[in-house]
């Protein structure tokens, strides 16, 4: 091959592969919707809101409810009624900021009354603004920023249609960034599409965890994807902005004895009958003894509680080892833990009274020993 023929084709296969590099992603494969699971029954115990039902002025009273929620105003701890209570204790204010699903702020200054909700987030332009709804948020500093991980659905993009069970959403855990714990909390990552999970996979609640400077995200893939839902994490770069690693499975939900199936335990999810075992809201935490562990969440025979598991390596690795027994029963769980600014360790958890609304709770814990140990629950005063 001559000089001029040589350099040609070389030039050729270099602007190919720069058209290859710069081309847009191709668009991601259109699912319809097809049959569902059966519908729950009239009654029927039901997570998540019916299917079914008059949705007359739906739209027009969820609007008004939200209105009125969203108005700033001070108010007590008893008073509060969300799920997956989440707190962050900000030692440079001295404020300690609550997060749930639903995506506000809350903010204190004694654990009792609570001033709130605020809007600490801009997702402006992003496929999140029309999802709206930020369920599990959570807060955590890493360097010199905070971190804001909420999980957002947007049901008007399926990923996959599971016949005769579900039309699966695409549900994402994403980091977004402020430089202080009030916000604005703004979408920085290097995806276009700001997604830290496969696209493909139906991801919640993902939460933070650094191990001898790794930086992971674990996450939940979903049951109703997956019928055994796991529990999950990726590595992520140092800045936080993609993912560097592929998913690793920590466990599944039928590993822990006391997780019982869906259908079993008469429980319908989103107005549907779905068989399957459910994880839920991990967060890791370390005993005094250096035991590394997990609360999560899942249902049993006392509708939702909070489990709890241990890694008999010390490391994210595992393998994990499921407690034979739940940490709290009675329908509470997705709690956490976090420190009071004297150093006190207390559980938060949503708990639900029958078929009432979910309020959070405190409670005390032992990280003395190699396991941690519930308490006594914390009660508020009301004066």
């Amino acid at each position: 091959m001559n000089k001029n023929r040589l350099f040609l084709f070389t030039a050729a296969a270099l602007l190919a592969a720069s058209c290859a590099t710069n081309a847009p992603a191709p668009a991601p494969e259109v699912v319809l919707p097809g049959e569902q699971a059966p519908l729950a029954d009239p009654g029927q115990k039901n997570f998540g809101g019916s299917a079914t039902g008059d949705t007359t002025g739906r739209a027009a009273r969820l609007k008004a409810m939200r209105e009125e929620m969203n108005k700033v105003r001070t108010v007590h701890f008893n008073d509060l009624s969300m799920s997956d209570p989440y707190i962050y204790a900000d030692e440079a204010t001295k404020t300690y900021y609550l997060t749930s699903s639903g995506g506000r702020q809350y903010r204190s200054k004694d654990l009792v009354m609570w001033e709130g909700p605020y809007n600490v987030i801009d997702i402006s332009g992003t496929w999140m603004e029309k999802a709206g709804f930020a369920a599990a948020a959570e807060i955590h500093k890493v360097g010199d920023y905070y971190y804001y991980a909420g999980t957002w659905s947007d049901h008007s993009d399926l990923i996959q249609q599971v016949p005769r069970r579900y039309n699966v959403p695409h549900n994402q855990t994403v980091l977004l960034r402020a430089s202080n714990p009030e916000g604005p909390y703004e979408v920085f990552d290097r995806n276009p599409n700001h997604d830290y999970q496969p696209r493909e996979w139906d991801c919640i609640d993902g939460t933070l965890y650094e191990e001898n400077g790794h930086i992971y995200m674990i996450f939940v893939h979903e049951w109703t994807q997956l019928i055994d839902g796991t529990m999950d994490y990726v590595e992520l770069s140092a800045d936080l902005a993609e993912t560097i690693s592929e998913p690793v499975t920590m466990f599944r939900a039928s590993e822990n004895p006391s997780c019982g199936e869906m259908n079993s335990l008469g429980e319908a999810t989103f107005g549907l009958k779905m068989p399957g075992w459910v994880t839920d809201g991990p967060q890791m935490f370390r005993t005094k003894t250096g035991k590394l562990g997990m609360l999560w969440a899942t249902w049993g025979k006392e509708r939702y509680f909070q489990a709890i598991c241990y890694s008999e390596s010390g490391t994210i690795a595992g393998p994990w080892i499921q407690e034979p027994e739940p940490f709290l029963a009675d329908n509470s769980g997705h709690g956490m833990l976090f420190k009071t600014f004297e150093g006190k360790l207390i559980y938060v958890v949503h708990h639900s009274e029958g078929n009432g609304p979910r309020k959070p709770q405190y409670w005390t814990v032992d990280d003395s020993g190699d396991k941690l140990v519930l308490g006594e629950r914390i009660i508020v005063p009301q004066d």
